[in-house]
């Protein structure tokens, strides 16, 4: 039985739940930001948006790896 696979759909799996959940956090934060641009939070908290747009990035290059990864070791 190969892991592979498993691998990929449980990292993709756990990786969207995460960013889904995430997502609701992030909305405020923004609207934080747009409205109180001269606050003190402000640039924390967009250094955490900008953080979860990275690791989004990375999720989805990462699991875009796994699944070419998975195909190539199935059919090749």
């Amino acid at each position: 039985m190969d892991l592979l696979p498993w691998i990929t759909i449980g990292f993709i799996i756990t990786g969207l739940v995460i960013l889904i959940s995430m997502k609701k956090g992030m909305e405020s934060k923004l609207a934080f930001i747009i409205a109180n641009t001269e606050d003190k939070e402000s640039p924390k908290k967009a250094k955490s948006i900008i953080w979860w747009i990275v690791s989004a990035t990375a999720w989805g290059l990462v699991s875009m790896l796994l699944i070419v990864l998975s195909f190539h070791h199935h059919f090749g």
